[in-house]
């Protein structure tokens, strides 16, 4: 039986980093165009984020930090959805037990208000804690 003639189109278009791209570039933000984040993070032409956005291409390991700052967001972020695309689950799961939780500076931003507002007591996440927590990102 033969192959249909589209199986392998877009292979990474269902990844976290597309969905991630395509939101940043496109999202309410419209900061900077496609064209000029390109250029930022050394592209020659723009199209290969159109490429990774559609999931046609996966993006290299070694254009993370200039993307990442092209788009604004945490490498941390990006290189963590970059290393997921590359379908290496031995080399992701080796990531995590090397370094263990992947900490943004946004989320260590979270951590050091909890220790000042708690006086780095220490506190332990109650269900209480936890539903106002979730009250803030509405769920």
């Amino acid at each position: 039986m033969p192959t249909p003639r589209n199986v392998h189109k877009n292979p990474h278009a269902n990844t976290r980093l597309a969905k991630f791209v395509e939101h940043r570039i496109l999202g309410p933000s419209g900061v900077k165009t496609q064209k000029e984040i390109a250029r930022e993070a050394g592209f020659t032409n723009a199209n290969v984020l159109s490429m990774i956005k559609s999931g046609d291409t996966k993006l290299a390991i070694d254009r993370v930090p200039a993307l990442a700052k092209a788009l604004d967001c945490d490498p941390k972020v990006l290189c963590l959805m970059a290393l997921e695309q590359t379908g290496l689950e031995t080399t992701l799961a080796a990531v995590r037990e090397i370094f263990g939780t992947i900490v943004t500076a946004n989320e260590v931003a979270w951590i050091e208000e909890l220790r000042d507002a708690s006086d780095h007591a220490d506190p332990r996440l109650t269900q209480r804690a936890r539903a106002a927590i979730r009250g803030i990102f509405g769920k």
